[in-house]
């Protein structure tokens, strides 16, 4: 007598879910994990891998049993799941949930992605060899994503009486708690960030990062009147710089005659000191104008030799850039440099690893690029 089982692909369990929970995890890292593929209504069937070794037992009781019972379970092929169909994206949220990830919220329509997929798909083609991760997005992951899996079990539990013996919810319970070392808040950063490195972590970097909300708004509140008083309005540089100092001088004057009690909330007076430069201090401007100087001659002292391939594209991309600066107008470089200071390094510090992990990606791919015409203008000589 033979005898088969026909077992589900999507298992569940501690160890059969070892692929499926980490690459989870990874995308709810990189920020993925907030998009559903399709309508999120396609159903699976899922089968704890508890439920499968009982199957086993129940279809070697049957077969041992002899009689009838036997000969109807002998030879037969047999789909095995708990017997409780759920709904395939509710899966992955529950997992996410448990772990203390972000639950998929935003459905993304099939034939959306499709195209996407395929573009990839042929990207992956003409770069895969110079590095190309493989695709997570292909257009048979989405097929398989907005697809109905479901099986009747009605034949197992006809022939060799199986019945789940684990929950579908037990097993998900059990499956969460094998993977708790990849739960969110053990996964945090320690220490400071780049960003908050980057910005000299102080006032500036809290203000930036919107660590301090109440000082945050401030300083927008300050540019976007700076903008809408002195740049919006076409100013040449010597009006709006004397109704800067019009401004600054009618605030120190207010200011200095005013009460230190106003209204019962006091009121700090900016000491003569703030505006008195120690010698120390312009010693050290000093010093920092002599070495920016001097970085300047060395460059063009480099340039001058005309060896230095690096620095001279170094320098013709900067100057490039410059170049393209001076063609907008000052209230276009104003409102995008505001935006992305106030956007850029929170973003930055927030996906700090994504980021980082591209950027090594990116530059790898461009070695390697690099690596290639070289070779083959070298073999071409």
């Amino acid at each position: 007598m033979g005898f088969m089982v026909q077992i589900m692909q999507m298992n569940q369990g501690p160890t059969h879910l070892r692929l499926l929970v980490p690459s989870l995890v990874t995308g709810a890292r990189a920020g993925k994990s907030k998009f559903i593929i399709g309508d999120g209504n396609n159903f699976y069937d899922f089968t704890y891998v508890e439920n499968v070794a009982h199957a086993h037992i129940c279809a070697e009781k049957a077969l041992s049993s002899g009689g009838e019972i036997a000969e109807r379970a002998a030879g037969q092929a047999y789909f095995i799941t708990n017997m409780e169909p759920m709904k395939f994206w509710e899966f992955v949220a529950v997992i996410l949930d448990g772990l203390g990830y972000e639950r998929p919220s935003i459905k993304i329509p099939a034939p959306v992605m499709k195209p996407i997929a395929q573009l990839v798909a042929l990207t992956y083609k003409v770069l895969g060899p110079y590095g190309m991760p493989v695709p997570q997005l292909t257009p048979s992951r989405i097929s398989l994503l907005t697809c109905n899996r479901t099986f009747s079990c009605s034949k197992a539990k006809d022939r060799i009486f199986y019945t789940p013996i684990v929950s579908l919810q037990e097993g998900l319970k059990r499956t969460i708690d094998s993977y708790s070392h990849l739960r969110a808040d053990l996964t945090k950063r320690e220490g400071p960030s780049k960003s908050y490195l980057l910005l000299g972590s102080g006032k500036a970097a809290d203000t930036l990062l919107w660590r301090d909300r109440k000082q945050t708004i401030s300083a927008l509140i300050v540019l976007n009147a700076f903008y809408y008083y002195f740049i919006a309005t076409e100013y040449t540089i010597i009006t709006a710089v004397s109704k800067l100092l019009m401004v600054t001088t009618f605030f120190l004057f207010v200011h200095g005659f005013l009460p230190s009690k106003l209204f019962g909330y006091s009121l700090e007076k900016i000491p003569s000191s703030s505006f008195h430069f120690s010698k120390e201090r312009c010693h050290q401007n000093a010093l920092f104008v002599r070495s920016i100087w001097n970085l300047i001659a060395n460059t063009l002292q480099s340039l001058c030799k005309g060896k230095d391939w690096t620095l001279f594209v170094k320098v013709f991309s900067s100057l490039l850039f410059l170049s393209f600066l001076g063609s907008k107008s000052i209230q276009c470089i104003y409102l995008v440099g505001v935006l992305f200071a106030f956007t850029a390094f929170f973003v930055y510090e927030k996906k700090e690893e994504e980021i980082d992990g591209l950027a090594n990606k990116a530059l790898s791919l461009g070695c390697k690029v690099k690596s290639d015409i070289s070779n083959k203008f070298l073999r071409s000589n």
